[in-house]
């Protein structure tokens, strides 16, 4: 650990992106897991930003992507049509 404190940031985020990927791989329980998948997530495109690269995001991300790219809102229309009971 002693290691860790003396790298720097980039460093530092990837041994912990190496320590998400362990304990994800230990195979926590379903709320773990969630929580240890978005710290990754996070960290990933942290590391990403510092080295200057593209994301690699996801579908969603993508989607926003091109959204943005469009100049349209990321955002969720507050007034789609709602469904109906039957």
């Amino acid at each position: 650990m002693i290691e860790v404190i003396r790298q720097d940031r980039l460093a530092q985020l990837k041994a912990l992106l190496e320590i998400l990927a362990a304990a994800i791989d230990a195979g926590p329980g379903a709320r773990d897991l969630a929580q240890l998948s978005k710290q990754y997530r996070e960290t990933l495109m942290e590391i990403e930003q510092i080295e200057g690269a593209e994301p690699s995001g996801d579908e969603i991300s993508e989607i926003l992507a091109d959204r943005a790219a469009d100049g349209k809102s990321g955002a969720v229309r507050k007034n789609r049509a709602k469904v109906q009971k039957q």
